[in-house]
Order: structure tokens, then C-alpha cells, then sequence
């Protein structure tokens, strides 16, 4: 009996043990994820490309905005891959609740006297650079040295073709708050930093399982930014490029013959397919030199992880869907259903 009594004393005590640091855990939980005071100043925080969580995370502790580093990068962590922050000055506050602060930086920031600027995914640098001088933050002519002359400290902008879309594919879309007094080439180089940072430890992995350089991988996701128009079909096409890349056979993209044109047509003829040039995809096999387009998060991703199919060939419906093929007599059906 004492022996049975022991163990049902122990067994309570560490009951009770749990339960008393389970309790003393939620209130410690309660008191961290709280904004640090009610009230206190703003405090500019600077977020550069090689930023990274724990860093800020310490940085927001020492200056009192944040109560616990090690909560926030718990937050952070549990936003798992869809955490990206943006580069640029941030306006904190010891009011504002961590979870606030972690939105805020995946939004990005607007200061006061900042310019707004929304680059839509899948513009060219050309597009780019006009939207720019339409917001009034420089001139073409600077834009257009920055992005074809200057140096900017980024391993995959090696190789880059040169000219007008030496950064092409690498100007990150998304909405940006800029100082009017931002020069062309830090406006340019916030675009390059934001891209650094989908090159996660994650990407990198599954590139040097897909035997892809970063420029192939940004290649080919522009060809899909510019062939899908639905979401859902992203990875399909991504499928069906690197099929083709497979077996050698030409990639026959649209996109890129209208890349060639400048002004894309609303429709393509056969003397068009017929244009000389590298980037041509019906001439040429495997990938054009360089991306066609600046591709969104969701057209790398579809081009980091391609849907497993054995379709060659895809044709575009009038909804904005397209239909997939595994042969060509299977696309002809689905081109005469469709076109």
C-alpha cells in the first residue's frame, strides 16, 4: 500500500508541477505578446537586404519595442515560408503589438512623404522605368544608365545579358513606399534586395535538386508570369515547360515572340515565329538567354515546384484557363474546341 500511496503522490506532484508551469507559461505568453507600454516615441528601424530575424528581433528588444525576442521569432517562424520582409526605414512603436510589427514588415511600411509605387507581377524593365518617372522619382535617361551601367553586389546578376534587360526578371514586383529623395539606383537596388529574399535557404535547396541556376529558375517563371492568367494553372505550365526542357523539345512560347516584338500584337502570325533572335523559343530549344518579364512570388513558386503531369502542350480558353495535352493530336482536339 505505502508503495501504491508513493506513486500516487508522485504522480500528482508532477500533475501538479505541469499544471503550475503550464500556468505560469500562458501568463509569461499573455504578458510577451503585448505591446511593450501603452505609450513612448516612434522609432526608425532599418531593414537591409542582409537582415535577418534573429537580428531585428534582438535589435526591437533593445529598443524597447518588443518585449520578448525569443516571442517574435516564434511569430515569425510561425509564419513559416510566407514571411518575407521588406526592405526599407520603419516606423515602430512600443505600442504596437508584436503581431502588428510582423505584419506591418510583410506589407511594408509607409512613412510620411513616402511615394507609393505597385509594380504589377509579370512588367518588363521598361514598364518599370516609366512607371517610375511617372511617379516622379527620376528620369528615363537615369533609370536607364542605372539599369544598364551600374554595379550592384548581387551573385545572380552574374552573366546577365547586357543592355536594357540586364536586371530583367530580378526587378521585384510588389507595392514600395519611397523617399521622393531616393536616388535612381537605390530605387533600383530596393527592387534587387527584395528578390535577394525569395532566395531562401529553402529555394536554394530545391534549385540544386532541380539542377536550376537562379537565372534559369527566374527565366522560366517568367515564361509562366506571361502564359498563365489563372493561378490554379501556374504549376501546369510550369509542368509542361519543363517537360519540354526534358526531352529537347522547343518550348514554342508566345511570350517570348512578343518579348521580341516590343509592342506584343493581339494575335501572332507565322512570319512572327519566324524572327531571328535567341529568344525566340520556336526556333531555338531550351530556355531564351535571359527572363522575358519580372516574375511574382506565385510564378517562382509554380517554377520552384512544377505539378507532376506528363503534358506537353497547352492551349488557352476564353475564360483564362487553359487546356492541357499530353499529345499532339490530344491539343489539336483541344485547340479546335477551344479556338
Amino acid at each position: 500500500m505505502s508503495g501504491k500511496k508513493k506513486s500516487g503522490d508522485l504522480l500528482s506532484s508532477i500533475i501538479f508541477l505541469l499544471l503550475v508551469g503550464s500556468l505560469g507559461f500562458f501568463m509569461w505568453w499573455s504578458w510577451a505578446s503585448k505591446p511593450y507600454s501603452a505609450t513612448g516615441n516612434n522609432v526608425k528601424i532599418t531593414i537591409t537586404s542582409g537582415t535577418t530575424t534573429d537580428q531585428l528581433a534582438d535589435e526591437l528588444e533593445q529598443n524597447h519595442i518588443i518585449r520578448s525576442a525569443w516571442l517574435f521569432r516564434w511569430l515569425v517562424r510561425s509564419q513559416q515560408t510566407n514571411f518575407k520582409m521588406y526592405a526599407g526605414d520603419y516606423e515602430l512603436a512600443p505600442t504596437m503589438a508584436p503581431d502588428e510589427i510582423i505584419e506591418l514588415l510583410i506589407r511594408g511600411a509607409e512613412l510620411p512623404g513616402s511615394i507609393r509605387v505597385t509594380i504589377p507581377e509579370g512588367y518588363s524593365t521598361e514598364q518599370i522605368i516609366a512607371l517610375l518617372v511617372q511617379k516622379g522619382l527620376g528620369s528615363k535617361d537615369e533609370y536607364t544608365k542605372v539599369v544598364t551601367e551600374d554595379a550592384f553586389p548581387y551573385s545572380f546578376l552574374v552573366g546577365a545579358p547586357k543592355g536594357i534587360h540586364r536586371l530583367e526578371g530580378f526587378l521585384f514586383p510588389n507595392t514600395y513606399f519611397i523617399d521622393p529623395k531616393t536616388s535612381p539606383h537605390a530605387v533600383i537596388d530596393l527592387f534587387l534586395q527584395q528578390f535577394a529574399k525569395e532566395l531562401t535557404p529553402e529555394a536554394q535547396t530545391q534549385l540544386v535538386s532541380s539542377k536550376l541556376t537562379v537565372p534559369q529558375w527566374v527565366t522560366l517563371a517568367s515564361l509562366v508570369e506571361k502564359e498563365a492568367v489563372k493561378e490554379s494553372d501556374r504549376p501546369l505550365i510550369a509542368s509542361v515547360l519543363m517537360n519540354r526542357l526534358k526531352i529537347n523539345m522547343p518550348l514554342q512560347v508566345d511570350a517570348t515572340i512578343q518579348f521580341l516584338l516590343g509592342t506584343p500584337k493581339p494575335k501572332l502570325y507565322n512570319k512572327d515565329l519566324q524572327i531571328p533572335s535567341p529568344y525566340n523559343t520556336y526556333l531555338n530549344r531550351g530556355l531564351p538567354p535571359g527572363p522575358i518579364a519580372n516574375p511574382g512570388d506565385a510564378s517562382l513558386q509554380a517554377a520552384l515546384n512544377p505539378a507532376k503531369t506528363d503534358f506537353l502542350y497547352y492551349v488557352a480558353k476564353k475564360d483564362g484557363y487553359h487546356a492541357f495535352a499530353k499529345t499532339y493530336q490530344e491539343h489539336l482536339k483541344n485547340v479546335k474546341l477551344y479556338q
